[in-house]
């Protein structure tokens, strides 16, 4: 899936005006060729300097966003290949899962070889696709323009369609209580 979104980024001048300060395609991304995940904006908990030109996206793909800080992307999960073996979907996602330094957030992969667990309150959006949301013991198929309140709970997405699907996501450093 090519790359072909647009991100503008406002901020001020040194007269104190407001103006675009970013306006192309998201920085980074990683997995573009299994679908995809792309960088919007990263916070890291600090103030919000609007007069810097710091492209807070343009930084190595983490899936979790620092202490205190927030990860706003889109993904794009593509249908499951044809006559790939289970082995070899969970080499590719071990493989995925380390690029983005979470090796660590896949506690347990029984259930599908994309399960994984973050510190994170994640606002989630189906913008298009057919995709099913597993978690360890419930399983809900979603629709267009379906928002997922995700509480850090051990989850992974299935795309049940012939196109990739496309996500907005917004992740948000947390402390998660069991």
């Amino acid at each position: 899936m090519s790359c072909e979104k647009r991100r503008i980024v406002t901020g001020h001048n040194a007269d104190g005006r407001s103006h675009i300060v970013f306006d192309g395609p998201p920085p980074q991304s990683i997995g573009s060729e299994i679908g995809g995940l792309f960088e919007l904006w990263n916070t890291d908990g600090g103030p919000i300097v609007t007069t810097d030109q710091i492209d807070r996206a343009d930084s190595d793909v983490k899936l979790s966003p620092e202490a205190g800080g927030t990860k706003f992307r889109y993904f794009a999960i593509a249908p499951k290949p044809e006559g790939v073996s289970p082995e070899e979907l969970e080499a590719q996602a071990a493989a995925t899962f380390e690029r983005m330094g979470a090796a660590h957030e896949r506690v347990d992969t029984t259930r599908h070889p994309g399960m994984h667990k973050t510190k994170t309150i994640d606002y989630i959006i189906l913008l298009s696709g057919d995709v099913t949301l597993l978690l360890d013991d419930d399983e809900v198929r979603l629709k267009p323009f379906d928002v997922v309140v995700q509480r850090g709970t051990n989850h992974a997405w299935v795309n049940n369609g012939s196109k990739p699907a496309l996500f907005i996501a917004v992740l948000i450093d947390s402390e998660n209580i069991e």
